[in-house]
């Protein structure tokens, strides 16, 4: 009996769940157009811990987690502090309804952490969400007693799902108090006072995948209709941190669709890599290069070709591919340039791979060129 009596919470929760996941697949006002046939980003967790999530009461996360895991598994690991459904309720008659993906993601890390992890930080570190550059803090821990709070906030329910590389706490309230305020000033609200960028108590400071913003790019190619490429990225990109742990920025070339995005595979990995350069590249750059330049890829032995960059009457093409959508993200770590369809991988010989020729770089009108000697 006890069960039932808060039988009539079902329809509102259902209806946050079902605006809230509309929101978290909506595109983006004059962005690239989803295409339907476009599977959805997939976790083999999501099941399981949505299923863990509504045993420990919190419906609303747990019915987003099921409809809409793109929402919090961005990520190759995720933390996620789920927000008790009546007072993500109440956020959502305080905030505009397109902000609540936000609200979610600032309670979602990108790091793993246990609750015995989380008990063994000290009071002060931060640590990062998937809002970019807005961080939560441990204010308050005792490890003897299990008591842990995160931005003021209590966590009631440690430990409610832990498998892998994803782990889920539940917490009493959001993270942060914010009214009905315009976009900026709800983005500026969020923030841990605490947490200072120029803090030793970051803990992803060191973090290789946060050098190059590996989730913030994952997120803005899903939310903005490149979503079979943001799956293809986010399937690789455990071995690409591992080969490159060292990279410091890179440029992206991404198609509209990308084919063998169903499950990693030795191939989807070399489609990835082949549109992927080690150094942040604009369009300028890019036009301005000698005419059959030749870029190193993340790929080993496959280089691209520039054509047609400094002939003004020809249409620049990388592999004969035009760049159709020049620097559509940047920022001061990565670049991505859309183009009008996939590079094709080329399978090389052993022999030819064995003597290919190495790279150099060479500088030339304030920037770097990767170039080939062919």
């Amino acid at each position: 009996m006890a069960s039932c009596s808060h039988w009539w919470h079902a329809p509102t929760y259902f209806t946050i769940s079902v605006v809230l996941a509309y929101i978290a697949i909506s595109t983006v006002p004059n962005s690239p157009s989803r295409n339907p046939t476009t599977p959805p980003i997939s976790h083999k967790l999501s099941l399981n811990a949505s299923a863990a999530l509504r045993r420990s009461g919190f419906n609303i996360i747990s019915t987003l987690l099921s409809i809409s895991p793109e929402i919090f598994l961005s990520s190759p690991n995720s933390t996620i502090f789920a927000i008790q459904d009546s007072a993500l309720t109440n956020a959502s008659n305080a905030l505009p309804p397109w902000f609540l993906r936000h609200l979610l993601q600032y309670h979602t890390s990108p790091l793993v952490f246990s609750m015995a992890d989380l008990l063994n930080k000290p009071q002060g570190i931060c640590f990062p969400t998937l809002v970019y550059r807005k961080n939560v803090a441990v204010t308050k821990v005792d490890a003897n007693q299990r008591f842990l709070e995160i931005n003021h906030v209590l966590v009631s329910h440690p430990d409610i799902f832990l498998e892998g590389n994803l782990a889920i706490h539940g917490v009493l309230g959001p993270f942060s108090s914010m009214g009905s305020q315009d976009f900026d000033q709800i983005l500026d609200s969020i923030q841990a006072p605490i947490c200072d960028a120029n803090s030793s108590l970051i803990l992803d400071a060191s973090d290789p995948k946060n050098m190059i913003e590996w989730t913030r790019i994952v997120r803005l190619l899903s939310f903005n209709g490149f979503v079979s490429f943001a799956i293809g990225l986010n399937s690789v990109l455990d071995g690409i941190l591992k080969d490159y742990s060292n990279l410091n920025s890179v440029t992206i070339f991404c198609p509209p669709e990308l084919a063998l995005v169903a499950s990693p595979s030795p191939m989807l990995d070399k489609i990835v890599r082949i549109h992927i350069l080690p150094t942040r590249v604009t369009y300028t750059e890019l036009a301005s290069m000698p005419d059959k330049s030749l870029l190193r890829t993340l790929l080993p032995h496959q280089q691209l070709k520039i054509t047609g960059g400094s002939n003004v009457s020809q249409v620049l093409t990388v592999n004969g591919v035009e760049i159709v959508a020049p620097e559509i993200f940047s920022s001061k770590k990565f670049i991505i340039h859309g183009i009008s369809q996939t590079f094709e991988v080329v399978e090389l010989p052993s022999t030819a791979r064995m003597g290919a020729s190495s790279s150099t770089i060479k500088e030339d009108g304030g920037f770097r060129q990767l170039l080939l000697s062919e």
